[in-house]
Order: C-alpha cells, then sequence, then structure tokens
C-alpha cells in the first residue's frame, strides 16, 4: 500500500525533513546569553499549567529573546506545537484576528468571523502561543485571549509586553535587568560581532563592568553600545557615553530611571551618527514591520539623501545595530526594533516631514500592488505571493494611511481592490474582505476603483458561501458598469455572477452567464488569470451538464494558455477537471499525476479550496486502483484539510456533481468489480451536506 505523503514533505528527497510548522518560532541570529535564572522562573510557570504567562519589562529589557527561548525550550511538551504572532506593526485593532490568523497561517474560505476560525483551530489543540509587541492594542488582545483560553482548554499562552494583558489567571513575570555577569557575557559577545576574535584586556574589563553598569543592564542598549567598538576603543565609548547621559537625562528627572538609561542609550547612538545615517534612521521609521532595499532607496532618498547613497548608510546603521538584517522567502530584508523606530518617528514628526514620507510610502506601494497584479499573470507568480506575505504589513499602513484623507480614500480602494489574487489566490479571503467593505464604507467619488472593489468582494463572498452579499455587491457593479460605460467591470460582474450560479447548482445559468462573460473579456481585450478561471468554471459547469468531453477541450485549452504564460494558480484548477476526464477515460495513473501537480500548486498558494477537491478526486482515484485502506485515509486527509470549508457551500456542487458521477462512469469504464472500491462510503469521509 502506498503511503499516503505529508503534503510538505519532498518525495525526490529521501532526507526531506517537515516543513517547519505554522506560524514557528523565529530562528535566533545571534548567541543567547545568560538568562538561567529568568527562563526556568519562566519554564516554571508554564510548567504549572498557569494558561496565561505575561512576561513585562522596559523596552530594550530583552522580554522577546526570553520568550522566545523558554518556547523553544520546551516546544516539545506541545504536541501541537509552538505558535507565535508578532503584533508590533499591526495598528487597527479591528486587524488583531486577521493578523493572528495570517501569522498562524491559517487558510479560511468561509464567512465565518476570523475569531471563530480561531477558536476552532484552536479548540482541540496543546498548543503554546507566543504573542509579542501587543502593548498598543492592550484591550482588544486581552479580549481575545481571554476567548481563546476560556474555549481551547488545551492551549497556553506566553506574552512579552510592557504592560499586563489583566486576563482572570494571568500569571505576572517582571523582566529586570540583565545582572552584572550576564551583562558583561552579552556585551562582550555582541563586540565579537563587529571585532571578530575581541577579548577584553584585565584593564578593559574593568571598564566594561562599568559600562554595563551606567547602562542599567539593559540588552538593548548594550547592544547598541558594544555596535560602536567597531569604531571605537571600550574607553571611548564609556566617556561618549557619560557625557550623553549628562545630556540626555536633563528634564527627565521624573520619570523611571531604567527609562532615562533607555532614551539615553538610543539618543547617544543617534546623537553619534553622522547627519546621513540619522536622516536615514528616521525615514525609515514609515515601515511596518520590515523592508527591502528598494523600498527604502525609493522612500527615503531624496536630494539631501541621494538613493544610491541609501545602501552605504544602511549598511553604516546596520554595523551600529540600529537596523537588523533578516532573510526571507523573497530575499534580504532589513527591520528596526520597535523602539528604534519610534525614535526615528518623533524625529522625523519633529524635522516636519512626516506627512511627505507617508505618501512616499503610499506611493510606493501603490506601484507595487500593481506590479504584483501585473505579474500574477506570469511564471514569476510564486515570487509574487511571497513578496506579498512579505510587505503585508506596509500595504496595511498604506491602506491605513489613504483612508485618514477623504481625498486620498479612491488609493485606498485602489489597493483593496489590485490584491484581488492575494485575498483569493492565497487564501486570505476574510482580510480581503474586512479591507473591501472598509474601503466601500468610506465616502468618495464613485469610479472605476470603486467599481473594482465591488466585484472583488463579490469574488469573495461567493469563496465564503454568502450569496446575499454576492449578488448585492455583484448587482451594485453591474448597474453602475452599465451606467458608466465600463465594459471591463461588466465583464467581471458577469463573470462573477456566473460562478456564484455554480455555487447555488444553477448549472444551465452558469453556463449562459460564464459564455458571456468570456465574450465580454475577448471584446476587452482582457486576459489574466480571471479569463483563464472563467474557462475553467465554464468547464465545470459543461461538466456537470453531460458534456465531459467539451469540458476537457476547455480545460486543454486553459492549459496550453498557462504554460505559455507561466500561470500556475488556474492551471491547478484546470488539471483538476483534466483530472477527472482522465479518470473517467480509464487513466486512473494520468488522473493521479495530474492531482499530484494540483496539490503542489495549491501548497505554493495556500489555495485551501483547490487542494480539498484535489485531495477528494484523489482518493477516487485511489479507490478506482484497489486501494481502499489508502483512500479512506486520503478521505481523511481531505476532511481535516475541508474544516474550513464546512461552512461554505462554494464546493459542495463540485464535491457533489463528481462524486454523484463517480459510481456509474467508473463502473462502465472498469466494470462491476471495481463498484466496491470506487463507491463505497469511507467512515471518515466528511460529510458536507448541509
Amino acid at each position: 500500500m502506498r503511503r499516503l505523503q505529508d503534503p510538505s514533505s519532498n518525495p525526490g528527497d529521501p532526507d526531506a525533513r517537515p516543513a517547519p510548522a505554522p506560524g514557528g518560532l523565529p530562528a535566533e541570529l545571534n548567541p543567547f546569553v545568560g538568562r538561567e535564572d529568568e527562563l526556568a522562573g519562566i519554564g516554571a510557570l508554564l510548567d504549572r499549567e498557569a494558561r496565561l504567562v505575561t512576561v513585562v519589562g522596559v523596552a530594550g529589557v530583552g522580554k522577546t529573546r526570553c520568550v522566545i527561548r523558554a518556547a523553544a525550550l520546551r516546544e516539545k511538551r506541545y504536541c501541537d506545537g509552538v505558535l507565535m504572532a508578532e503584533l508590533s506593526a499591526v495598528r487597527d485593532p479591528g486587524l488583531l484576528e486577521h493578523a493572528l490568523i495570517d501569522a498562524l497561517e491559517l487558510a479560511d474560505h468561509t464567512s465565518r468571523t476570523p475569531r471563530a476560525v480561531l477558536v476552532e483551530h484552536l479548540r482541540e489543540r496543546r498548543t503554546l502561543l507566543v504573542i509579542d509587541g501587543f502593548e498598543h492594542l492592550v484591550e482588544a488582545c486581552a479580549g481575545l485571549v481571554a476567548e481563546l483560553l476560556r474555549r481551547a482548554p488545551g492551549l497556553q499562552v506566553l506574552a512579552a509586553g510592557r504592560c499586563p494583558l489583566r486576563v482572570a489567571g494571568e500569571r505576572l513575570f517582571p523582566l529586570a535587568p540583565m545582572r552584572d555577569g550576564d551583562a558583561v557575557e552579552l556585551f562582550t559577545e555582541r563586540a565579537r560581532g563587529v571585532r571578530p576574535g575581541w577579548e577584553p584586556t584585565e584593564a578593559e574589563r574593568e571598564t566594561v563592568r562599568e559600562l554595563c553598569h551606567r547602562l542599567d543592564g539593559i540588552p538593548l542598549a548594550l547592544e547598541l553600545a558594544a555596535g560602536r567598538l567597531r569604531a571605537l576603543s571600550v574607553e571611548q565609548v564609556l566617556l561618549r557615553l557619560d557625557d550623553r547621559f549628562r545630556l540626555l537625562t536633563g528634564g527627565h528627572r521624573g520619570a523611571p530611571g531604567r527609562h532615562r538609561t533607555l532614551r539615553t542609550a538610543i539618543g547617544w547612538s543617534h546623537e553619534l551618527c553622522t547627519p546621513e545615517q540619522r536622516l536615514l534612521w528616521a525615514r525609515l521609521s514609515v515601515f511596518a514591520g520590515s523592508f527591502d532595499l528598494e523600498a527604502a532607496e525609493y522612500i527615503c532618498g531624496g536630494p539631501d539623501l541621494p538613493a544610491d547613497s541609501v545602501l552605504d548608510v544602511l549598511d553604516e546603521l546596520l554595523a551600529q545595530s540600529v537596523v537588523e538584517r533578516e532573510e526571507g522567502p523573497a530575499g534580504a530584508r532589513y527591520r528596526m526594533l520597535d523602539t528604534v523606530s519610534e525614535y526615528g518617528a518623533r524625529w522625523l514628526a519633529a524635522a516636519g516631514d512626516a506627512r511627505r514620507l507617508r505618501r512616499r510610502h503610499r506611493d510606493w506601494f501603490v506601484g507595487l500592488a500593481t506590479w504584483c497584479e501585473l505579474d500574477w499573470f506570469s511564471p514569476r507568480q510564486a515570487e509574487v505571493a511571497a513578496r506579498i506575505d512579505g510587505e503585508l504589513p506596509n500595504l496595511r499602513r498604506a491602506m491605513e494611511s489613504s483612508l485618514e484623507d477623504p481625498d486620498e480614500v479612491h488609493l485606498a480602494r485602489y489597493l483593496a481592490g489590485t490584491l484581488w489574487f492575494y485575498w483569493v489566490g492565497c487564501g486570505r479571503l476574510s482580510e480581503g474582505r474586512h479591507w473591501l467593505e472598509h474601503v466601500l464604507e468610506e465616502p468618495a467619488p464613485h469610479d472605476a476603483t470603486r467599481l473594482k472593489v465591488l466585484w472583488v468582494l463579490g469574488y469573495v463572498a461567493v469563496l465564503q458561501g454568502d450569496a446575499v452579499a454576492a449578488v448585492a455587491a455583484l448587482q451594485e457593479c453591474r448597474e453602475e458598469a452599465e451606467h458608466s460605460g465600463n465594459a471591463t467591470a461588466l465583464a467581471y460582474a458577469v463573470h462573477r455572477t456566473g460562478c456564484l450560479a455554480i455555487v447555488t447548482d444553477d448549472m444551465p445559468r452558469a453556463e449562459a452567464l460564464l459564455r458571456e462573460a468570456l465574450g465580454r473579456y475577448r471584446e476587452a481585450g482582457e486576459l489574466n488569470s480571471n479569463v483563464l478561471m472563467a474557462q475553467v468554471e465554464l468547464a465545470m459547469a459543461v461538466a456537470f451538464l453531460g458534456d465531459l468531453d467539451a469540458a476537457a477541450a476547455i480545460c486543454e485549452e486553459v492549459r496550453e494558455t498557462c504554460e505559455d504564460h507561466g500561470e500556475r494558480w488556474a492551471l491547478a484548477y484546470a488539471l483538476y477537471v483534466l483530472a477527472y476526464a482522465a479518470l473517467h477515460r480509464g487513466r486512473p495513473a494520468r488522473a493521479r499525476r495530474m492531482l499530484g501537480e494540483c496539490l503542489t500548486i495549491g501548497r505554493t498558494f495556500n489555495d485551501l479550496l483547490g487542494t480539498v477537491l484535489s485531495l477528494e478526486l484523489l482518493a477516487l482515484v485511489t479507490a478506482v486502483e484497489g486501494d481502499a485502506a489508502e483512500a479512506d485515509g486520503m478521505s481523511a486527509v481531505a476532511a481535516t484539510n475541508s474544516s474550513h470549508l464546512r461552512a461554505s457551500p462554494a464546493h459542495r456542487p463540485v464535491h457533489h456533481a463528481w462524486r454523484s458521477r463517480v459510481p456509474e462512469a467508473l463502473c462502465s469504464v472498469y466494470g462491476a468489480p471495481l463498484r466496491a472500491a470506487s463507491s463505497r462510503p469511507s467512515a471518515r469521509s466528511p460529510s458536507t451536506r448541509p
């Protein structure tokens, strides 16, 4: 019997290891130093089954590193893994649950609330959820955490923030600055990062101890100071710190000492920067989360900081530990710690340049979204998906910035509509609907951006199984498109209404509308992934009406177009129809190969609907091949994956139309002896009937 492969594995690599769990802990980029007693204390609280442990402390004291290390040390104790959500880049409390779903890489194609999706995912799991950077969302986060803990008995939460959540059962762990020995070890370790092999002399050891004492053992301050050893001696660092200390603590005697020390450390590092470094530091504060070099060059460049000099200045800030470098699926990216970014934002505001930089930031990401939409219909489709994943915090900020000005609401609408391929193609239906509805609520003139938002909203609602919302959005789009003479928007409205007809099991109407839409696309000269999906949906309607040969011919044409343009997302759905046709024609091995490619594509784009449909059909192929046990196993996998589709009727017509034809069609091809294998109900097969 064939083993059912883990979807994350590489069947061609005998040494392949499972991919990391969604939302897993980030890799440590430099050695963790000290904190043995603190880690033991946090671990003891978790081991005593405290449901919520919150590590609190001043900014820069090392809360994030401690909770990550504490979670990593106990990862094996949680059979369903350790998950992490970093919330510092989320500004809008309404996006909190979407951000958590995104961090955990959950896909949901229903109209359920994001909170309901989180509860269902965590309800039966033994999981540790790590939450970091929630201070600005404390009320919303407290309510969400309280509900998750109440409804998911196997869940523990380890949070890191500057204040408690004040949720029932919360156990606080105040994180103090490092003790002298740990502080000296941390400073020395980080100093070796800029001066390899550095070992302090006996005289320098005393200076290092004094420096660590003056910085109160705050890790962020220590790391900033260590970064200066690239250009200064330890004695020079201490002398300059002493000057900054007297200067920058003046007028702040009422503030806690450690807060003054942190401001001193950051302010001192800022004062030691060149004017160009300070300028870039301030301008980089407009980013949410991480950013890449090209964005930094465009947004931060100008007459006083030429774009071609940004790389050199950025490299200097990296050397000084003001900016950190990280590797992502789309390549090298950079970020500033929240405290460092906030300091830069204050300087940017004081210079009166914040509004201009926010506009440049928004313009860049409007351009990025435009480029990605065009490149979605190309061989770079997977690259586009990874790029948008990495830039989502910045895209959110760009939409938020546009919504702050009534004259720029149309830009927020443009962004929300342009990202249709991400909302639909990459499993982000819930957040996409949030933005689409939000931008429609804002008063702004009716234009083409509004029409696009309407048909995209209709599309999302169709896939979520919300026929009422879909009809309302698509009808409004069609009426406004006809009134304004927008032929392209009209074609999309007709197309998605045809898609809705498939979902509501009205195949004759679906065929008529989809043929009309394809005619309108041809007249408008439109060719992209949406047009190819219209062809696939037409093929499904035709197949459901009994003409499988015609359906296969349509999908062969789609496959050729996909191969010509490097398109993969729509290709998966065309292959799905062709796999059924191959199975019907007595070629199960060919069907299996095509479905394997469907599943690979589905994983690439996190396309839950395509994955579930392919798994269900693959189970039928396996049954036809005579392996009923493996077919049952595949049905169980499909059932697990379809948990986020059950509330939606979007895949039911496809599911039932194929399944209802399987016994008769397969028995006519393979003969009566296969009837039991092909039509026997699986005890683990999901029931998707209402």
